[in-house]
């Protein structure tokens, strides 16, 4: 399968939003998602469901708060879900919404500049309709944006993030099969393997890390960790602090796990259930189960991957934790 209806949908879907007038949001929100749509966003927003509460509670309040608003994508692939019995068919879309901050939204006061908010968006189409979206963003980074620090510290480095390397993961045209299913080995190799870490051993790491990963890997983080660059810094960066910070870290699995060209990817709703023992992010914690819902999104070059776009909602991590940082604006 190519996936090119389904792409031609979302695409579309994208076209008449970014042209239509805000009143007109719902009637455009109607047109491409099932009546009953089934939307997951991060923190406050959470599940949406059905066309009204999605254009009232979510597209228009962001419309009326970012003037302008452009989406800037920098990935764009489809596939088959390879969790579903039904083979199910999502879209997925990631780069920037990008608008100037005119109106305060959830709280966070405007800037009256141009502000950029990360996103991926997974779309399953059904029908020729959208009928279930994860649209994951990072929240916490639009806020450094805006002058706000939401987290004392960090061990990676937060910045504006750019598309792949080789600007290479607009993937309008057909990609063929052969491509997709060698993304797929590699991503599921890295699944397994991360899974078998018990204990932090840092040469361990390094030499499992090599089987998935090429020497100049880049992981793209979320603000909170942020991103590092090449293995070791990676391990150094992210992988101990994160071990050394959680302890009884709980796989939920996976809703949509996919692949084509050289790109893949998946979320879960949510991914990890962890407990910390330590500070985490400069934060004093609970030692209490919390949860993470991510998403990865991943680049191959070759037999290993070399890129890692990762969406984290921390505002939903932290209201686990008892601490409601949006409300503390």
């Amino acid at each position: 399968m190519n996936f090119q209806a389904e792409k031609k949908i979302i695409l579309n879907f994208y076209k008449s939003f970014q042209n239509c007038k805000y009143d007109e949001i719902p009637s455009v929100i109607s047109n491409y998602y099932s009546e009953d749509i089934l939307w997951r966003g991060f923190h406050p927003f959470n599940e949406k469901k059905g066309t009204k509460e999605l254009s009232s509670e979510f597209w228009q309040p962001l419309r009326k708060s970012f003037v302008n608003l452009q989406r800037r994508m920098d990935i764009f692939l489809g596939g088959i879900n390879t969790l579903s019995p039904n083979k199910d068919i999502w879209i997925v879309s990631m780069g920037h919404l990008m608008g100037l901050f005119d109106n305060s939204w959830i709280g966070i006061k405007p800037t009256k500049k141009i502000t950029m908010l990360r996103y991926c968006e997974f779309s399953k189409i059904d029908n020729d309709k959208i009928t279930e979206v994860a649209m994951f963003f990072d929240i916490p980074h639009l806020m450094l944006q805006a002058g706000i620090k939401p987290f004392p510290t960090e061990t990676g480095v937060s910045l504006v993030q750019p598309g792949p390397l080789l600007n290479n993961g607009l993937l309008f045209k057909k990609q063929g099969v052969t491509k997709g299913l060698k993304t797929t080995k590699i991503i599921e190799k890295m699944i397994k393997d991360v899974l078998v870490w018990k204990n932090f051993d840092r040469d361990k790491i390094i030499k499992e890390l090599k089987k998935s990963w090429n020497e100049d890997m880049i992981w793209w983080g979320p603000t909170g960790i942020g991103s590092t660059f090449t293995i070791e810094r990676y391990v150094d960066q992210h992988v101990q602090p994160f071990r050394e910070i959680f302890i009884d870290r709980t796989l939920n699995g996976h809703i949509c796990r996919l692949a084509e060209g050289n790109f893949g990817g998946f979320f879960g709703w949510p991914n990890l259930t962890l407990t910390p023992v330590k500070k985490f992010m400069g934060i004093n914690t609970k030692q209490e189960p919390s949860e993470m819902r991510v998403i990865d999104i991943y680049r191959r070059d070759g037999d290993k991957l070399s890129e890692n776009w990762v969406f984290i909602d921390f505002l939903h991590f932290w209201k686990l934790q008892g601490i409601d940082i949006l409300n503390e604006l």
